[in-house]
């Protein structure tokens, strides 16, 4: 397997390959990673691996009673994420392309990253100024079925989005077409389902990608079914996840 060390950005949420990430980075930590993100020449790609928080917090406390009214401030690239930060994240995240960085005249950044390549984390290195990890790269397999279980993903999804609108009062459809790509859909269904982060981490380290599509096609049934008995649900945009407050 092919390993890489990447600077590493924990989040509250998952990220899957093909969708878009939007940052606000305010943290001394992740705004020291943006400016080593800078130094890469804007022809290569500016890499970095986010990975989901398992045990700890997305903003380490920087004063007492933030954000935790208990907290006393945290320092350093491993704050909030205990003595040994491996284990307070999940072990499978996503490389990360940061398409844009910029940075503001108060010293944070906006950045916009797209998911490319889901990676295993192998070790946390957080001897420098921000988090390091040593990644094996995951190829992503098709599995069987793969193609036939996409199609019945897709005729569930678009039933989905049918009753999330019609919670919504709304349409939630932007007219663009569907993929039709099994792995893509695997991933961009994950994305855009509303489900709790280690649903959405157990569907992003699926072992390939039909398991993700069996998956998704047993939650789909039982949202639609818990969808048909609620007044309003929040809307779902398909192609970009929640903003960090990092």
């Amino acid at each position: 397997m092919t390993t890489v060390r990447l600077p590493l950005f924990p989040l509250d949420s998952v990220l899957f390959p093909g969708l878009v990430l939007p940052l606000n980075v305010f943290e001394e930590r992740y705004r020291a990673m943006m400016r080593e993100l800078l130094k890469t020449p804007e022809s290569a790609p500016r890499r970095f691996a986010v990975v989901a928080i398992r045990d700890g917090h997305e903003v380490a406390p920087s004063a007492p009673g933030m954000p935790d009214p208990t907290a006393l401030p945290e320092r350093g690239p491993a704050a909030g994420f205990g003595e040994n930060p491996l284990k307070a994240f999940h072990g499978v995240g996503c490389v990360a392309d940061a398409a844009t960085v910029r940075e503001r005249d108060n010293g944070t950044f906006e950045v916009l990253a797209t998911g490319t390549t889901r990676v295993r984390l192998k070790s946390v290195d957080a001897s420098g100024p921000f988090l390091t990890a040593e990644l094996e790269e995951l190829p992503e397999q098709p599995g069987d079925e793969a193609g036939a279980l996409a199609e019945g993903v897709l005729r569930a999804f678009r039933q989905y989005q049918k009753r999330l609108a019609g919670a919504r009062e709304r349409s939630l459809s932007t007219g663009a077409e569907l993929p039709d790509e099994p792995s893509v859909v695997s991933y961009l269904v994950a994305a855009a389902m509303m489900l709790d982060t280690p649903t959405k981490q157990r569907l992003l380290q699926a072992p390939d990608t039909a398991s993700r599509l069996r998956d998704e096609l047993r939650l789909l049934r039982a949202e639609a079914a818990i969808i048909r008995g609620l007044p309003s649900l929040p809307a779902v945009e398909l192609t970009r996840g929640p903003t960090s407050l990092n």
